[in-house]
């Protein structure tokens, strides 16, 4: 392992299991445009590391800890992170479609600019976790609290966000069009900034105490079939 290692930490190298295995538990390491496919991560030690520009794609890092990691720039879909420590990690950038967070603890994590469609959150602890200009088309995000959040130019187009809490969040260039929102709560709070589109008359009452635009408005009763002149 000593050829492999430098100062600098891991840099354009394939690794498995068996190359990270004996760094973990110690100092961080950062890991740069190194190929991980499908390397099997799952349960190993890796606070604070940082992984730049890398191929995870299929990669297992379930039940890891990752507390405090950075993700710049990695490609990493279908990579599992089932029950995984993820609390104030960063995700910048990146494709993480298909991925897999359930059950894993997100608290304090942030995602900014990363590529997160069809990603699986179901039962994930996810308190303060910040979004922004992030895509989640068709994401499961299920009973997600985003109570008091301000979401910046964030696609939930399609998502799955039934008994999720919206209270007093603020939506800034969003699209919550076509998801699933049953049960969702949204007083007080601010959706000028989202596209409705799709609403059903079904969902309508959830949005009770919430503000909208006169234009969102005219939308919400041209779905039911009201004209509005």
């Amino acid at each position: 392992m000593d050829d492999l290692f430098s100062p600098r930490g891991l840099s354009g190298l394939t690794l498995t299991r068996s190359d990270l295995a004996p760094l973990t538990g110690g100092a961080p390491q950062v890991v740069t445009d190194c190929d991980l496919e499908e390397a099997d991560l799952s349960g190993l030690d890796l606070t604070g590391w940082r992984f730049e520009r890398c191929n995870l794609r299929k990669a297992d890092c379930s039940a890891a800890k990752l507390e405090g990691s950075i993700w710049q720039g990695c490609r990493a879909p279908f990579v599992s992170f089932v029950g995984a420590n993820l609390s104030e990690a960063a995700f910048a950038g990146g494709d993480f479609n298909n991925s897999v967070w359930r059950r894993a603890t997100l608290t304090s994590a942030k995602f900014v600019g990363t590529k997160l469609t069809g990603a699986d959150f179901s039962e994930a602890r996810a308190m303060h976790i910040h979004f922004e200009e992030v895509l989640l088309v068709s994401a499961k995000l299920p009973g997600f609290s985003f109570r008091k959040e301000t979401l910046r130019r964030v696609d939930l187009s399609g998502a799955d966000l039934r008994k999720g809490d919206f209270r007093m969040t603020v939506f800034e260039e969003c699209s919550l069009r076509e998801a699933m929102v049953a049960g969702s709560r949204f007083e007080g709070s601010d959706l000028r900034g989202a596209n409705l589109g799709g609403l059903r008359l079904v969902d309508a009452n959830l949005f009770r105490g919430a503000t909208i635009s006169r234009e969102q408005a005219g939308q919400l009763l041209g779905e039911l079939g009201l004209s509005v002149r």
